[in-house]
């Protein structure tokens, strides 16, 4: 199985190696065209010296053509040339400079050879395409051929009724030097493939570097479960941008963890809490159970009190479930949030409070004030910091309730918390010294605590002035009604 770094490599070096086959095809074709367009030319050079040698014969009265027309041996007009003409045609059509002479012949329709230059054991060939252009169909054309192993390229030319010129040249320097190119061309191409496969496993190396401390953050993260590992990126490219968003994802996973380890851990504390609490009252409404089922003999009054205990033992028992309950369901999700009136909350919950400790005079003084949250919960919360000043306030002394600029105020006089409970009195299940002989489960305060934080709140207890407790309740975000109505007035004013 290739790895990602071999693919890329081989994907360069295939690369190369293309553009290195396209280059030399494209070399070596532009070359050998550009070699045989030469010998085209130095062809189609003598055709153009043959016709001039022609009509200067013509214009000294040695018409070649009615000489041929005559039946004169063309032979002997070729070597000698006619009357004080310039001698034989095709040995007049000269090469130029640098050009070997190479091989002409003049040939009638049947293909007969009438005359032949150059070497005579080299006959070139008449083709029946040759033949029609000597009987005056067709054009002049080029063509290959291999006569006594010569490579030669051949130009025929229609030169008179019945008679074609056929110049050849010799290609065996082009053929070598073309042969020379291709393995020239070979070599390079196999020596820059070769090269771009080394620059290739280079540059995979180095490009593919963060790649690999990423792979090896990765598998060590999954091997240890150890968030804390983190990649440096290195520039602003796709890689170093992966490694920003690995370790963005890192942060967000290590978050979600330790969140979910805090809940973990809060949810076990919360069972082995309720399991203790639930122990006693559990314990001691079974005991009374069993009395009363086996004490066949006890008197109407002793068994009116254990019944009393059973109920108020259940009544325990169902308040501590219900406190564990709103404990257990966790934070409000904030897509359930409205606007509450928090001092008709605080209103509700007095009133409840009246109806339950009529004996406990409550001062309200309280400010019209907008929060948003979820109403029941707050009135819980509200609800339990009042019980909870009723529960430690001398017979008739009064609870004071206060709510002004977004901060709820509740006051007791009672005699206070001590200054080694006050970090704990909202701590699940935790009961001060003074406290433990009073009823209660010791969840009030916690779910005062949890409701204040699932609405971005804080909560303190603070020892008054005097005598008593201080519960002080802050909500971010509250306005008074008046300011709410200012800002709603405002708004539809510039919307005028």
């Amino acid at each position: 199985m290739l790895t990602f770094g071999r693919r890329v490599m081989l994907g360069s070096a295939l690369a190369v190696a293309v553009a290195v086959v396209l280059g030399s095809v494209l070399t070596y074709v532009l070359t050998a065209n550009e070699l045989h367009g030469q010998i085209d030319a130095q062809l189609v050079h003598r055709v153009d010296n043959l016709r001039v040698i022609e009509r200067h014969n013509v214009r000294h009265g040695d018409r070649l053509l009615d000489a041929l027309g005559r039946g004169e041996a063309e032979e002997q007009l070729f070597e000698n040339g006619p009357g004080n003409g310039p001698g034989n045609a095709l040995s007049n059509v000269q090469p130029r400079p640098n050009q070997v002479r190479g091989y002409q012949q003049l040939v009638n329709t049947h293909g007969a050879v009438l005359f032949r230059s150059g070497a005579k054991d080299v006959t070139l060939p008449v083709d029946p395409r040759t033949r029609a252009l000597a009987a005056g169909r067709g054009t002049s054309f080029f063509r290959d051929a291999t006569v006594n192993g010569l490579h030669l390229r051949i130009l025929a030319e229609y030169f008179a009724p019945g008679r074609v010129v056929q110049f050849a040249q010799p290609l065996g320097e082009i053929d070598h030097l073309l042969y020379r190119l291709r393995l020239l061309l070979v070599l390079l191409g196999l020596g820059g493939i070769a090269l771009a496969a080394l620059l290739g496993q280079v540059v995979a190396r180095a490009a593919l570097l963060p790649v690999r401390r990423l792979t090896r953050t990765a598998e060590h993260v999954a091997k240890t479960q150890d968030l804390s590992q983190r990649i440096t990126p290195m520039g602003e490219d796709e890689i170093g941008r992966l490694a920003v968003s690995f370790n963005a994802m890192l942060d967000a996973l290590e978050r979600s963890m330790t969140a979910l380890d805090a809940s973990v851990s809060a949810q076990r504390q919360l069972v082995a809490d309720a399991s203790h609490e639930l122990r006693t009252p559990v314990t001691s409404l079974r005991t009374n159970i069993e009395i009363l089922q086996h004490a066949g003999g006890m008197d109407a009054g002793d068994r009116e009190r254990l019944l009393a205990d059973v109920v108020d033992q259940i009544e325990e028992l169902t308040l501590l479930m219900n406190d564990l309950i709103d404990l257990a369901r966790g934070e409000e999700q904030r897509a359930n949030f409205e606007d509450v009136r928090l001092d008709q909350v605080v209103q509700e919950a007095l009133e409840r409070t009246r109806r339950d400790a009529p004996a406990t005079p409550l001062h309200a003084t309280l400010e019209p004030v907008i929060v948003s949250g979820v109403a029941a919960r707050l009135e819980r919360a509200v609800a339990n910091l009042i019980d909870n000043a009723v529960k430690y306030s001398p017979p008739g002394e009064a609870v004071e309730i206060t709510l002004e600029g977004g901060e709820l105020t509740v006051r007791d006089h009672g005699p206070g918390i001590a200054r080694e409970d006050l970090p704990h009195v909202f701590d699940r299940f935790y009961r001060g010294a003074d406290a433990r002989g009073r009823p209660g489960s010791g969840l009030g305060l916690a779910i005062v605590r949890q409701v204040v934080t699932e609405h971005g709140g804080t909560v303190v207890a603070e020892r008054a002035p005097g005598d008593g407790t201080l519960m002080r309740v802050s909500l971010p975000g509250a306005d008074t009604l008046d300011d709410a109505f200012a800002g709603v007035l405002a708004g539809a004013v510039r919307a005028v």
